[in-house]
């Protein structure tokens, strides 16, 4: 049965006739056609399709419609504001922590999620905070240098 969802995105009031059991993921992408989450494993094992939900990541692929009313949900397309990266955007960018690209957007909405909760991380609790976001291209360690760089400039430490 439809049912109307109404709920934050991207800083815009929507609201979104859908079935309850359909997945926030293929919300995003077909009713949205926002693809910057991806789809990877559909399980939310590799997070791929990681978005912020009330500024806590969490897995797309996994989250029931029905769960999302009255939530606020950030996706890749809007972590920047008035045209300027977010800090872990830029901090990818400069440290070249993408090749591929696909699982990019998942490992910034998680390193942004990340760094919410904990804005002074050492090295250890950012390979621990990123451990379930996976990267097949192997750009790990610039994964890891990019959150620190970026930790470090939303604390007004260094200029972006």
């Amino acid at each position: 049965m439809k049912e109307k969802i109404q709920f934050t995105l991207n800083g815009k009031q929507v609201e979104v006739e859908v079935e309850g059991d359909q997945t926030l993921l293929w919300v995003l992408r077909t009713n949205f056609n926002l693809t910057g989450t991806k789809y990877g494993c559909g399980l939310g094992y590799c997070g791929s399709c990681t978005v912020l939900m009330d500024d806590d990541p969490v897995r797309s692929c996994g989250i029931f419609m029905e769960d999302v009313s009255g939530t606020h949900i950030v996706t890749i397309e809007g972590l920047a504001k008035k045209g300027e990266l977010h800090p872990v955007q830029q901090a990818f960018v400069d440290h070249d922590a993408l090749q591929c690209g696909f699982c990019t957007p998942g490992m910034i909405l998680n390193a942004v999620g990340l760094l919410n909760r904990n804005p002074e991380p050492s090295r250890q609790d950012i390979i621990d905070g990123m451990e379930d976001n996976l990267c097949r291209c192997g750009a790990h360690n610039r994964i890891i240098d990019a959150v620190a760089s970026a930790s470090k400039v939303m604390k007004g430490e260094l200029q972006k």
